[in-house]
């Protein structure tokens, strides 16, 4: 009998295991190493936001999504909420050391941005509803998991609790996947792609120091970027 959701725990238990084995690996690192290799994460992130956000087909949904997204993300201030959860997380896990919290805290927002957006996790999780094929996601984990390897020896534990984010994200669209798939047009996957992919490009930005961008609070822009794709793409 097959487990509807399969895919997505794998996906989720592969950026444990992932984060695990970063930090087993980071030990011993001389600090100017796990400097220049924070700095590669975020350049390997800057790329992959660029490929992803050059999948769009109309510029305009991405600039219309953004800016409309990025006022209600402001006004609810989501970037916040992440915060405030990898905090308490973060604390509860450091027992009560405040600025471990932080850094626990800095890693689950970072990964978290990181592997939720993107048609992959969306086309994957329908699959897994639907047809129950749970192939992509699969090829997702063993993705997300060699980039949690990476993160995890540089943005610590916090990294881990990103497999929270994913099984609820990834999970809520596999439980509705039957209402989601006619959606998923290859218009909508696009534009979701795209505006994801700007987001990550800002997490790279945000890596290398560039700049301190709330990408969290963007996160409405993805609903719209479905809306309007769907609607007007």
């Amino acid at each position: 009998m097959y487990f509807t959701g399969i895919g997505t725990a794998v996906n989720s238990g592969a950026i444990i295991l992932g984060t695990f084995i970063g930090l087993i690996l980071k030990s011993g690192l001389p600090e100017k190493v796990e400097k220049i290799l924070i700095q590669a994460v975020g350049l390997t992130v800057v790329v992959i936001g660029i490929q992803m956000a050059l999948q769009t087909k109309n510029i305009l949904i991405c600039v219309v999504s953004l800016s409309i997204g990025a006022i209600i993300g402001e006004i609810i201030d989501i970037d916040n909420l992440f915060n405030r959860f990898g905090q308490w997380a973060g604390i509860k896990i450091a027992h009560g050391n405040a600025a471990v919290g932080a850094k626990i805290a800095t890693g689950f927002v970072t990964a978290s941005l990181l592997f939720c957006p993107g048609a992959m996790g969306i086309v994957g999780a329908i699959q897994d509803g639907l047809p129950h094929d749970a192939t992509t996601l699969y090829a997702k984990a063993l993705l997300d998991g060699i980039f949690s390897i990476i993160m995890g020896a540089n943005l610590g534990i916090g990294v881990a609790l990103s497999a929270v984010s994913v099984g609820v994200y990834q999970g809520a669209i596999t439980l509705f996947s039957e209402l989601l798939a006619p959606i998923a047009t290859a218009s909508v996957l696009a534009e979701i792609t795209s505006v994801g992919g700007i987001m990550v490009l800002g997490i790279g930005f945000n890596l290398l120091e560039i700049t301190k961008i709330k990408i969290a609070n963007l996160i409405p822009a993805l609903i719209h970027a479905v809306v309007i794709a769907y609607y007007f793409g």
